[in-house]
């Protein structure tokens, strides 16, 4: 049987505070919206500029930490899978794309300290940063042969 992939990475800010909700069977979910942009220069020399905006959904533990950490502005990593849905409203049917994250890293924001959360148990200790684990690996640099 042929493998398939089903993997998004996104690199963005948040155009608005997390929408946190609880289904009906009692899991959190966290709603964001993630704003990517690129530039170029068309042909005739000016500048341009695309956002895309993307529906992103986290669950569980992950909902608790983006209502808890992110804010509006905030700019994140979001690996996870795409999802396609639909529903009808008044006879019309609606189309959505979502983003099911599994792994959420904080690059900006409050104190503007690097943090790493994902939907697994396998999580670093509350307060930690990015750079106390950076820190920890060159303590021992002089050892190195090179």
């Amino acid at each position: 049987m042929a493998r398939s992939l089903n993997k998004i990475q996104l690199i963005g800010n948040l155009g608005r505070d997390p929408e946190v909700r609880v289904t009906g069977s009692g899991t959190r979910v966290a709603s964001l919206s993630v704003a990517t942009s690129r530039e170029w220069t068309d042909r005739s020399g000016q500048r341009q500029e695309k956002t895309e905006w993307h529906r992103v959904s986290c669950w569980d533990k992950l909902a608790d930490v983006c209502e808890r950490y992110l804010t509006k502005g905030d700019r994140v990593y979001i690996e996870g899978s795409v999802e396609y849905r639909q529903s009808e409203q008044d006879g019309q049917v609606r189309y959505f794309t979502d983003i099911r994250a599994r792994e959420m890293i904080m690059l900006g924001g409050r104190g503007d300290r690097p943090e790493s959360m994902s939907g697994s148990s396998q999580q670093r200790p509350a307060g930690s940063s990015m750079k106390d684990f950076t820190d920890d690996a060159l303590a021992g640099e002089d050892d190195l042969p090179f």
